[in-house]
C-alpha cells in the first residue's frame, strides 16, 4: 500500500473538481468564474467546462445570469450521508442532547482534520444571546477548546508538525506562540478538559473534552457560553456535566471497532 501511495499520480481533472468544491464550501458565497480561476490558479477556459459539468450534475448551482456559482444540492446529499453513516456521531448524539438539556447553552461536536476543527453536530442555546455557528464550519484547532482538547492527545512535537505556522490570530486572546501553546496543552492534559477564553470569538468562552472513542481521540464535545453569563458556578456545572457524560463513552469503543 505504501508503494502504491509513492507511485500515485493524481488525476488532474479530478483534483481540479475537488478544489472547486472545497473553495465553494470553505467560503459559501456566490463566486464568479474569474474569482474562482484566480483563487485556484486554473485557466478560465478550462474552468468554464468544469463548472458547466458540475452545474449540470447538481454539485454547483448557478444564478439566473449563469455567471455566479455556489454549492448545489448534491453537496448537501453527500455531507448528510457522511454524518448519517458515522457511528461516532450516532453514539455521541444523545450526549449532546443531554448536555443541552442540563445547561441550556450551545453544544458542539467537533472532529480534528489536519490543523482545523470541523463542526459535525450542534445543539442551539435556549438563550437569545448565543454563539452563531453551523455544521460543517471549520476553525483553526489552536484557537478553539475543541481543538486544544484534541491537540492535547498528541506530543508537543507531533502538534508542531500538525499545525500551520505561524498560527493565525482570531482575537487578541488567541494563543499563537509555540511555547504558550505547549503550556496551554499541558494544562489541558492535567485538567482533562480544555478552555477557550475568548480565543476564537470575543465575548465567548468555551469548554471542551475529548471523546474517548478512539486513541488518540479525534472527536471532542464543547459547551459555549457568552462571557456575560459566565461565573465560577457556571464553569463548575459545565465541567461536571462534560465529565459525567463524556468519560463513560470510552465503554462504547469496543462496539465501534467491532
Amino acid at each position: 500500500m505504501q508503494q502504491d501511495l509513492q507511485d500515485f499520480q493524481p488525476v488532474k481533472s479530478a483534483g481540479r473538481t475537488l478544489d472547486v468544491l472545497e473553495v465553494l464550501a470553505d467560503e459559501p458565497r456566490s463566486w464568479t468564474l474569474v474569482e474562482l480561476a484566480r483563487a485556484l490558479d486554473i485557466p478560465k477556459s478550462s474552468l468554464h467546462g468544469l463548472m458547466r459539468t458540475l452545474t449540470a450534475r447538481g454539485w454547483v448551482r448557478a444564478d439566473e445570469t449563469g455567471t455566479r456559482f455556489r454549492l448545489g444540492m448534491r453537496a448537501l446529499r453527500v455531507g448528510a450521508a457522511y454524518l448519517d453513516g458515522d457511528d461516532s456521531v450516532a453514539v455521541i448524539s444523545a450526549v449532546l442532547d443531554e448536555l443541552s438539556r442540563r445547561l441550556g447553552e450551545t453544544v458542539h461536536l467537533g472532529r480534528i482534520d489536519g490543523n482545523q476543527i470541523v463542526y459535525l453536530a450542534k445543539r442551539d442555546s435556549t438563550h437569545r444571546l448565543r454563539l452563531y455557528s453551523s455544521v460543517g464550519r471549520r476553525l483553526p484547532a489552536h484557537a478553539t477548546a475543541l481543538g486544544k482538547a484534541l491537540l492535547a492527545q498528541h506530543t508537543d512535537g507531533d502538534v508542531d508538525r500538525m499545525l500551520a505556522w505561524p498560527l493565525e490570530r482570531l482575537t487578541p486572546g488567541t494563543v499563537t506562540e509555540r511555547g504558550d501553546l505547549h503550556r496551554a496543552l499541558a494544562a489541558v492534559r492535567d485538567a482533562g478538559y480544555a478552555v477557550d477564553r475568548e480565543e476564537n470569538a470575543e465575548g465567548i468562552m468555551c469548554f471542551a473534552m475529548a471523546v474517548p472513542l478512539t486513541d488518540p481521540a479525534t472527536d471532542a464535545v464543547s459547551v459555549s457560553v457568552p462571557t456575560s453569563r459566565m461565573s465560577a458556578d457556571v464553569e463548575r456545572r459545565i465541567v461536571a456535566a462534560l465529565t459525567d457524560l463524556i468519560r463513560p463513552l470510552g465503554q462504547a469503543r469496543s462496539m465501534l471497532s467491532a
